[in-house]
């Protein structure tokens, strides 16, 4: 089966995008647990928002890597039925599948903008299930102001105090910005859900389950069992 490569800008671009921010945050969660570590066993403190930001970029991880295992048709999936069926029957039964995730990422992405959108001072969307448009907003509804726990404000992000929150200092990081990844990455797993749509139609794909870990982990076993 044919691993799909996008070439257009935009394909590039999120291509490249994903696999730069999920190095930088391997690193990172890599860097700060490490430092911790010697503070700690070594000098008896430690990073006190340390476990925080690891906390955050390990979410931040997590929601990047669901898109990219789209792109890589890396997610897991049971095919045992569908294997059974006449070609014609499995593409369309792929192209069922196909809508399904897209409804899914569309729901999800909703959401999570509702949700970030309570810690940005941005109006949710109106509809029950999709989104058919912006409410508006009330002074009531602001809550950029909720901070998390122990990470401490950077001085270089001080620029959007004016910005979003009327002037006044933050004394940790607010929550919309550990909280952005919600509809980003959303969004990353629509955008990908569309590329993977768009394969099967066509006909650079049959499926969007490619990986068989439990197949391969048997195929590994025997093949131990042989040598031994």
């Amino acid at each position: 089966m044919t691993t799909y490569n996008s070439t257009s800008r935009l394909g590039r671009i999120v291509n490249e995008l994903e696999e730069t921010v999920i190095a930088l945050i391997l690193g990172i969660m890599t860097l700060i647990t490490f430092i911790n570590v010697i503070l700690r066993y070594g000098f008896n403190t430690g990073l006190i928002w340390g476990l925080e930001a690891v906390t955050f970029l390990f979410a931040w991880l997590v929601l990047f890597g669901v898109s990219y295992a789209v792109k890589v048709t890396a997610h897991l999936g049971v095919d045992a039925v569908i294997n059974l069926l006449s070609p014609p029957m499995r593409r369309i039964v792929a192209l069922i599948a196909a809508a399904v995730c897209l409804a899914y990422a569309a729901l999800v992405l909703k959401g999570a903008w509702d949700y970030w959108a309570n810690f940005a001072n941005l109006p949710q969307t109106t509809g029950r299930w999709f989104p058919t448009g912006f409410e508006e907003m009330k002074r009531t509804s602001y809550r950029s102001w909720y901070e998390v726990v122990d990470i401490p404000m950077p001085e270089i992000l001080r620029w959007i105090e004016p910005l979003i929150n009327e002037g006044e200092e933050y004394e940790k990081i607010p929550r919309f910005i550990p909280y952005a990844i919600l509809p980003f990455g959303m969004a990353l797993l629509l955008f990908r859900f569309v590329q993977a749509t768009m394969r099967l139609l066509s006909g650079q794909q049959d499926s969007l389950i490619v990986s068989h870990e439990a197949e391969d982990a048997v195929a590994d076993v025997q093949h131990l069992n042989k040598e031994g």
